[in-house]
C-alpha cells in the first residue's frame, strides 16, 4: 500500500507541474460560477470535515512523543499537524478541480459506465466515513453526555440528525452558498471564542499566539519531508486526502468563477491554509498550557464539527445523486430523502464495525488517477493537447447559482 501511495503522490505532483506549464493562464469557469469569497467558502467547508475540529487536541501529544515516534524529531508538533492538514496537500484538490472544470468535459472519462460506478462508490463510501468520524469522536468531546469512551444511543441520534439535515439541504443547490458562508463565519466565531479562552488575561497573550504561528514555519522549512508518508498514521491521512480529492474536485469545479489556472492553485493552497494555521495556533495553546476544554468549549467545538459534517455531506450527497440521476426531480423529495438517509446510515454502521476502511477508498482513487492518465494517453492525446479553455457554454454569470434547480 505504501508503494502505491507514493506512486500516487508523485504522479499528482508531476501532473500539477504539467498543468501549470501547459494551461497556467487558461481562464477556468465552472457551470455555476460564484465570486471568489463564496468559492473559497465552498472549498473550505466542503473540503474539510469534523477531523479538523476534533483531531488536533488528541494528536499533539503523540507528535511530541519522540520516544514512540522518533520520525517526528525533525520538527515540532504544530508543523506536523499543519503538514497533515494544510498547504501542499490541497494540491490534490487543485488537480481534480482543474481536471473536471477544463479537461473532463472534452475527455469524458468519468462517463464510462464502470468508471462512473467506481467514482460513485468512492463518493458514497467517503460520505459514510465522514459520518463515522463524527460518531467515533463525540464521546471525547461530549463526555458529559456519556462516560467519555462509549458510543451511546444519544450519539447515534446526533449523527442520524446530521445526516437527515444534510440530505434535506442537498435537495436544492441554492443552499450551498448559504450553508458554506454560514459555516465559514461560524468557524471564525469558534476561533475567536477559543482564542479568548486561551489568551485573554495573559500578559504574553499576543507573543504566545505569534510564537505558535511561528512554529508552523518549520513546515515550510521541511516541506520535502511531508511529500511522502512519514509513518502509517501519515499514510492514513494521505489516503484520506486522496479519497476526498476526486469528489471535492468534481464539486468545486462547478463553482470556479473566472480565475486563471495558476490563481486557482494559489487560492486552493493559500486561502484554506490561513484559517487552519490560526485554528491550530489557538488550540495548541490549550495543549501546551494544559487549559481544560470541558463544558462549553467542548460543546462549541462539537457543534461546529457537526456543522462541518453537514456541509461536507451536503456537497457529496448532491454530487453522487446527480451522477446517478437519483435527483429530487426524478424521485420526489420524500423518496430522495428516504433513500439517502437509509443508505448513509447503514454505511456509517459498516465503518463502525470496521468492515470498511478509508485507506481502501484512497487506494481506489489513485487507481482512477492512473486509469484516467492511461485513457488520455491511449485514446485522447490530441483532444487534450488542443484544449485551450473551459467549455464554451460556461459563462461567468454569478446569478446562475440563484436560478439553479
Amino acid at each position: 500500500m505504501t508503494l502505491w501511495l507514493n506512486a500516487g503522490i508523485i504522479f499528482t505532483l508531476l501532473a500539477i507541474v504539467v498543468i501549470l506549464l501547459k494551461w497556467g493562464n487558461v481562464v477556468c469557469v465552472g457551470v455555476t460560477p460564484v465570486r471568489l469569497f463564496t468559492f473559497i467558502a465552498i472549498l473550505f467547508t466542503s473540503g474539510l470535515d469534523v477531523g479538523l475540529i476534533m483531531f488536533p487536541l488528541t494528536e499533539f501529544g503523540g507528535y511530541e512523543n519522540l520516544k514512540t515516534n522518533p520520525e517526528y524529531a525533525f520538527t515540532n508538533p504544530m508543523a506536523i499537524e499543519f503538514g497533515y492538514w494544510g498547504f501542499l496537500i490541497w494540491g490534490f484538490y487543485f488537480l481534480t478541480c482543474f481536471y473536471f472544470c477544463v479537461v473532463e468535459p472534452k475527455v469524458k472519462f468519468f462517463e464510462i459506465p464502470l468508471v462512473k460506478l467506481i467514482n460513485n462508490v468512492v463518493i458514497i463510501g467517503t460520505c459514510a466515513f465522514t459520518a463515522f468520524l463524527l460518531l467515533s469522536n463525540l464521546p471525547w468531546y461530549l463526555p458529559a453526555i456519556g462516560d467519555g469512551e462509549s458510543v451511546i444511543p444519544t450519539f447515534y441520534f446526533i449523527v442520524f440528525a446530521a445526516i437527515c439535515f444534510a440530505v434535506y439541504s442537498s435537495t436544492d443547490i441554492k443552499y450551498v452558498r448559504l450553508l458554506s458562508i454560514s459555516t465559514t463565519w461560524l468557524f471564525i466565531a469558534l476561533i475567536a471564542f477559543m482564542w479568548a479562552g486561551a489568551f485573554l488575561g495573559s500578559d504574553t497573550q499576543v507573543a504566545a499566539f505569534v510564537h505558535n504561528l511561528e512554529l508552523i514555519g518549520s513546515y515550510f522549512g521541511n516541506l520535502e519531508d511531508f511529500v511522502l508518508p512519514l509513518n502509517k498514521y501519515h499514510e492514513f491521512y494521505l489516503f484520506w486526502w486522496f479519497a476526498w480529492s476526486i469528489m471535492i474536485g468534481q464539486f468545486t469545479s462547478r463553482f470556479v468563477g473566472g480565475l486563471k489556472t495558476y490563481q486557482v492553485l494559489g487560492a486552493m493552497l493559500i486561502f484554506p491554509s490561513i484559517p487552519i494555521a490560526v485554528w491550530f495556533s489557538v488550540i495548541y495553546q490549550y495543549h501546551e498550557a494544559g487549559i481544560p476544554t470541558a463544558g462549553l468549549k467542548n460543546s462549541a467545538m462539537a457543534f461546529v464539527g457537526i456543522v462541518f459534517v453537514i456541509n461536507s455531506l451536503d456537497s457529496l450527497i448532491r454530487l453522487y445523486t446527480d451522477n446517478l440521476k437519483l435527483t429530487v426531480k426524478r424521485l420526489g423529495k420524500f423518496n430522495y430523502m428516504a433513500l439517502n438517509i437509509v443508505a448513509l446510515s447503514l454505511l456509517t454502521l459498516l465503518f463502525k464495525l470496521e468492515f470498511l476502511q478509508i485507506q481502501w477508498v484512497g487506494a481506489l482513487v489513485i487507481g482512477l488517477f492512473f486509469s484516467c492518465a492511461i485513457f488520455i494517453a491511449y485514446s485522447k492525446p490530441k483532444t487534450v493537447k488542443n484544449i485551450d479553455s473551459s467549455p464554451k457554454d460556461n459563462e461567468i454569470d454569478f446569478s446562475k447559482i440563484d436560478a439553479a434547480d
